[in-house]
């Protein structure tokens, strides 16, 4: 593990830009909670209590996600960073495998490939 001091500037970047990106996301899921239905609502009543409240959940996920990632990019040691980053991996994770199970080779798939990269690079970068 590197010594606080020795963090990089850009990973503290990196990382206070992914923390805005789930804040952002998170405070649009709670004025657009339909946000979570892709594409399309089809079927699904989106006024109705139950999705309203699975987009307030998904969002005060990615909220909260996005405040705890800003935190450690402003005040945290080298393992606050990793392990806060390794949450937000899990989420890239769950996205992936949701696409592969729904056969969605698209957009949504590319990008939770690339910020999973990114992750697992600055994960690495906090130990070596």
């Amino acid at each position: 593990m590197i010594e606080p001091s020795m963090i990089p500037t850009y990973v503290r970047i990196i990382t206070g830009l992914f923390a805005l990106a789930n804040m952002g996301y998170g405070i649009v899921g709670y004025f657009k909670p339909s946000q979570i239905f892709e594409n399309s609502t089809e079927g699904v009543d989106v006024k109705g209590k139950g999705a309203r409240y699975a987009g307030y959940e998904y969002a005060s996920r990615n909220l909260s996600i996005g405040i705890g990632l800003l935190i450690v990019a402003v005040f945290g040691s080298p393992e606050a960073i990793a392990m806060v980053t390794m949450v937000r991996a899990l989420v890239e994770i769950q996205s992936i495998f949701i696409n592969i199970s729904l056969k969605k080779i698209n957009e949504g798939f590319i990008t939770a490939v690339v910020f999973l990269a990114i992750e697992v690079f600055i994960i690495v970068k906090m130990f070596v």
